[in-house]
Order: C-alpha cells, then structure tokens, then sequence
C-alpha cells in the first residue's frame, strides 16, 4: 500500500483514516511499513474491546512521531486498510509514554446518521466517557501509565491537524 498516495485530507473538512483496527477488537494491528501489511502488534491484556475504528490519518507527523491518531464513530465496523472520509468533531487529549498522543474523533461523511455530529458536544457524554475510559485503562495490565486530559473541540483539532500536516511535509 503506498501511504503517500493518501491525502490526509480528501477536501477541506474532511480527514482520510487508515483503519488499523476495527471498532469491537482486542487485537492491536499496525501497518508494518517494511511489510508494507498491516500486522498484529498484540493483542490487549486488559478485558476490553476498541470503542471504535481506530487507525491514522495518513501524510501527517505528531509530537509522538507516529501519524496522527483517528478514531471514526461507526454503526458497523470496516477492516484494516479501510479508508474513511471522516469529519473531525474533536479530539482526546492524552499522555502515553511521557508523549503527547492525541486522538482525533471523527464520524463517516458518508454514514447520514452522523450528519448533525459537528463538534464533540453533538456526542453523548456516556459515549465520550467509554471512550476516554478505554484509553485510560487499556495498557493498565501492562503496567504502562496513560494520562486522559479531557477532550477539546472541533476548532483545535483544525490547528493541530495543520500542524501535523506540515510536520510530515519536512
């Protein structure tokens, strides 16, 4: 798969995710860009499922330097490899191995059952605490600390997703 094919941005608004792993898995898939597939990492120690798709958004570099994280909020998850036109609505704020690792939440563009979800204020609390809730506890029985710092709004992902973007373009 070649990744710089991939815009991180299909059009403005919109980011592409890499799906990695899909919503209600406990193993852990990694694109492996030596193998150029996608492969098992681990599978979680902890008891618990990906609250949702989780991969990257390709063509971008953060803090960590790993691409961005993105999460998608579907109805039915897809596959590794998967590419999803998603609308950022927010981002969880987190600290994971001394590194700041942002997760950017998203929702399909093409799913119109997420087509009022704009901000992360249009998600139910609930949903936003499962989530934060996974991240803080997923790595415990690996005894590796994560720190959740709250999540943050549309507007600051558009910054941060910026920033990335030109990181990556270095």
């Amino acid at each position: 798969m070649d990744l710089s094919r991939i815009p991180p941005q299909p059009k403005p608004g919109l980011l592409n995710v890499l799906v990695e792993i899909p919503g209600g898995s406990k193993n852990k898939y990694e694109f492996d860009k030596d193998l150029n597939a996608f492969a098992l990492d681990r599978v979680l120690y902890a008891s618990v499922r990906y609250p949702a798709d989780y991969g990257f958004i390709p063509n971008t570099l953060a803090d960590d330097g790993d691409p961005l994280d993105g999460l998608v909020l579907m109805d039915e998850p897809t596959f590794p490899g998967c590419v999803i036109a998603a609308r950022p609505i927010g981002m969880l704020m987190m600290v994971d191995g001394g590194d700041r690792d942002e997760k950017i939440l998203c929702v399909p563009d093409k799913d119109p059952r997420y087509a009022q979800v704009k901000n992360i204020s249009d998600v139910a609390p609930h949903r936003l605490d499962e989530i934060a809730e996974f991240f803080r506890t997923y790595k415990n029985l690996e005894k590796k600390a994560v720190e959740i710092n709250g999540w943050q709004p549309v507007e600051a992902v558009r910054v941060l997703v910026e920033q990335c973007i030109a990181a990556a373009q270095k």
